[in-house]
């Protein structure tokens, strides 16, 4: 029994990881083909990596080339107690 502890275990925080993604925004404008993303990521769930970020909506939209915003939505990825990160994705045209 004990021999298959460790595995099982280290089977469990493989298996941890989890991504969510949830509408934020939509506006009335037209779905545009552009797509922009900023993304920020944090070590052990709180210390930014790299230190200056910015996931913003202006971001996301700038980096998409977007003036027209469509939809914006929130992609999570979280390895509990390791990492955790978040991205905003915008939608939309110029």
């Amino acid at each position: 029994m004990k021999k298959l502890l460790l595995p099982a275990l280290a089977s469990l925080i493989v298996l941890a990881g989890c991504t969510s993604t949830k509408p934020i925004t939509a506006t009335s404008n037209e779905l545009g083909p552009l797509v922009g993303t900023a993304t920020a990521g944090y070590l052990f769930g709180f210390i930014p990596i790299p230190f200056n970020q910015d996931h913003g909506i202006a971001r996301a939209a700038r980096e998409g080339g977007i003036t027209k915003i469509s939809t914006v939505d929130e992609k999570t990825f979280n390895f509990p107690g390791i990492w955790r990160s978040t991205t905003t994705v915008v939608t939309g045209s110029n």
